[in-house]
């Protein structure tokens, strides 16, 4: 017997917490996808150490989602009996890992952004959203320099990783404007307190990927069409395939705990 899919009260603060768990649950399985598969056993341990960090950080949003909701949801309801629709995650975090550079420079792409989001947030007016991002902060510290330098590495390197990457940043450039959009509910928390304007964070995080990119002997992507829906449910036809692999055991059996 199939499960259903749960429906949940987004209020504007619920949404909230659920975009930025939903960024990190869906990026942190696709770092999981490397397992058995990074090109060497430090790099192994490296990917599946920042898919945790993600996992951890997405068990901790639900566990706060489920209780501002207060409709009896944990984090494996949120995680597994949502549909496609109901996830709220970046469309940069769901896109497919390709090959190695792919993977760093989406990786990077979202830590250079989530390293001063966390930070930012750690002034919150939610104790718990704060506690949450202190954690975060630090995590995501490590992110950024990791993939900095294996963006360096790749960069200038051979004309082979070189050419993976600067077509890894060409096809992911258009996923990053996502990243600042708000709509209503996001100003309502923003006004709130409790949450930060990511339009703050554009400057320090296009610093950040144009040190890191000329370090690398790369040029910033041009700026041009921007592709958006994530955050309302419209994503791109990875994100169906992904969530099919991911919640195939708690939905063929239901209620059960592991």
């Amino acid at each position: 017997m199939a499960s259903g899919s749960i429906r949940v009260a987004e209020t504007p603060f619920v949404s909230y917490l659920l975009r930025r768990a939903d960024d990190a649950l869906v990026l942190g399985h696709r770092l999981s996808e490397w397992c058995g598969h990074a090109p060497m056993m430090e790099e192994e341990m490296a990917l599946a150490n920042m898919g945790l960090d993600l996992i951890g950080q997405a068990r901790a949003l639900y566990g706060h989602a489920g209780a501002v909701e207060a409709a009896g949801h944990d984090e494996d309801d949120f995680a597994y009996l949502r549909d496609e629709r109901g996830y709220r995650n970046l469309l940069l975090v769901e896109q497919r890992n390709g090959d190695f550079a792919r993977t760093i420079v989406r990786q990077f792409l979202y830590a250079a952004f989530a390293e001063p989001y966390w930070r930012a947030m750690m002034a919150s007016r939610d104790a718990t959203l704060a506690a949450i991002a202190a954690k975060a902060e630090k995590e995501m510290t490590y992110h950024v320099r990791h993939c900095a330098e294996w963006i360096v590495r790749l960069g200038d390197g051979t004309a082979e990783s070189r050419t993976r990457t600067i077509a890894a940043l060409t096809d992911l450039w258009p996923f990053t404007g996502e990243l600042f959009e708000v709509d209503e509910g996001d100003r309502a928390v923003i006004a709130d307190g409790i949450g930060i304007d990511p339009e703050t964070l554009r400057v320090p995080w296009r610093r950040t990927v144009a040190h890191v990119l000329a370090e690398a002997g790369l040029e910033v992507p041009k700026e041009g069409f921007m592709r958006n829906g994530g955050r309302i449910g419209r994503h791109s036809e990875h994100l169906g395939h992904l969530l099919a692999e991911m919640q195939y055991l708690q939905r063929s059996m239901p209620g059960e705990n592991w």
